[in-house]
């Protein structure tokens, strides 16, 4: 079960004009599932100015009207979610029960801003001068340029267009070329929920070239980005050169903190959910492994017993817990990051190595005595790679934790409050979750600092991204 390759704009699915096709191919087999059309500078140029006209009426309608429309997509989403599901295993190739829980959740987080959205509200400021009345609006940025990845196609899509269209805004959405089809799914279940032509525009196309003509153009008014640090830099520089606002979820390299009074396997089985999950291509996925000298062979012989136990292969076959890399690149790197630390004196516990010779496999792995100067400790490894440290003292691991540049999640685990309670004030992320995983839900803001970007979406906050303050002073 796949998708018809298409642009969407101007409310119209519409082939690509530009030079050549992008093979989408499955991860799992590495045979071509489609091709998909490019976008030229003619349909860049005629979504930017279907986004100007859609964003003309759509800002000025109601937000009760607005949240309607929301609210047939969100039940659209829910009516779909199998198809979805089924097209992001086919070209991005997680598991099919991890594609549907993506699917699924895609309706949850539209109804949260379909709801959010009618509660942008401004303030009355009492004034100096009784004559005076003083009012502070939020008013919707304008035409929306937005670019998402392929790890979480339809995750990352969803939080930028529900977000945007709630607060008024139109959006072009600059989709993922290697996994297109539930992002295209997605958008179909946005136009027959009723969003009118020119609103939402999708479109696929070079990279490079699709954003900087999309973030140069004085239609748009606002960018927002999901992706590597190293782009997010180049993307920002542009956007701050127009002078446009900007929402960054760049990379991460998280933290994981197990304590000596924690739950060893209760710690080491939400390890290995988070770090397999999507085979280990998540922003937020721990990839620093913290562990106390106390529970340290303790937690290394459960983790790795729990991660070689790890059913791997094809996300559509039954009972598959990890499927394959999405593409090349990330099985090569996985490659080079883990010889790299072999050769610098780290331990193989379980897994590093390629599975099989068709498709981009890779075992789960875990790793032991891992010297400060490997490179998996400094580079985003983005797979399923995790380094295992020890530590002895609190202080010493929050240190540690906190060294690098990055900034977007961090994981704890500790039976002490007043441990917790300091691992919360102390870590440097955006998001820090203590004893569970409690990230990224629709109403709660999932964002990072440093070189993980700036602002959230999610919560209120994702509303705030799009919206901007006028002041009225009348008299």
């Amino acid at each position: 079960m796949y998708t018809d390759l298409s642009l969407y704009i101007d409310g119209q699915w519409v082939a690509g004009t530009g030079e050549g096709r992008f093979t989408v191919t499955d991860p799992a087999t590495g045979e071509a599932v489609g091709e998909l059309a490019l976008a030229g500078k003619a349909d860049l140029d005629r979504a930017l100015a279907a986004a100007q006209r859609g964003f003309a009426s759509w800002s000025v309608m109601s937000a009760y009207d607005r949240s309607r429309v929301l609210r047939q997509a969100a039940a659209l989403c829910r009516e779909r979610v199998t198809r979805m599901a089924a097209c992001m295993t086919r070209d991005q190739g997680k598991p099919l029960a991890e594609s549907t829980a993506e699917a699924s959740a895609a309706a949850d987080h539209i109804e949260w801003y379909a709801e959010e959205g009618r509660r942008a509200y401004g303030r009355v400021i009492p004034a100096r001068n009784p004559a005076v009345r003083q009012l502070v609006l939020r008013e919707p940025v304008g035409p929306v340029a937005a670019f998402t990845p392929w790890n979480f196609p339809i995750n990352q899509a969803v939080r930028k267009i529900a977000g945007a269209l709630a607060a008024g805004c139109s959006i072009i959405l600059k989709g993922p070329e290697e996994a297109p089809g539930s992002v295209i799914e997605l958008v179909r279940c946005f136009h027959d929920a009723g969003v009118p032509a020119g609103v939402l525009n999708l479109v696929f196309g070079e990279p490079a070239q699709v954003s900087d003509y999309l973030i140069r153009s004085p239609i748009i008014r606002k960018i927002s980005f999901t992706g590597s640090t190293a782009v997010g830099r180049q993307l920002g520089a542009l956007a701050a050169s127009e002078l446009k606002l900007t929402t960054m979820e760049l990379g991460g390299h998280a933290p994981f903190i197990v304590c000596a009074d924690a739950d060893v396997q209760t710690a080491a089985n939400l390890a290995v959910m988070l770090k397999y999950r999507n085979a280990g291509q998540v922003c937020a996925a721990p990839s620093r492994f913290f562990v106390h000298a106390d529970v340290y062979e303790a937690f290394a012989e459960a983790f790795a017993e729990k991660s070689a136990a790890l059913k791997v292969g094809a996300g559509t076959a039954e009972g598959v817990q990890m499927g394959p890399l999405a593409n090349a690149r990330r099985l090569q790197a996985m490659l080079e990051l883990v010889d790299d630390a072999r050769a610098r004196g780290a331990r193989v516990l379980t897994g590093g190595q390629r599975l099989g010779e068709t498709g981009n496999f890779y075992a789960p792995t875990v790793l032991a005595d891992v010297p400060p100067e490997a490179r998996l400790l400094s580079e985003e490894p983005f797979g399923p790679v995790a380094p295992l440290l020890r530590f002895t003292d609190l202080n010493e691991a929050i240190e540690r934790a906190n060294a690098l540049e990055y900034g977007l999640a961090a994981f704890a685990f500790t039976a002490s409050v007043k441990a917790a309670t300091e691992l919360g004030n102390r870590l440097r992320a955006g998001m820090v979750s203590i004893n569970h995983f409690g990230l990224a839900l629709p109403e709660t803001p999932f964002g990072g600092i440093g070189a993980s970007g700036h602002g959230s979406e999610g919560g209120s906050e994702g509303l705030e991204a799009y919206l901007t303050t006028k002041f009225i002073s009348q008299i």
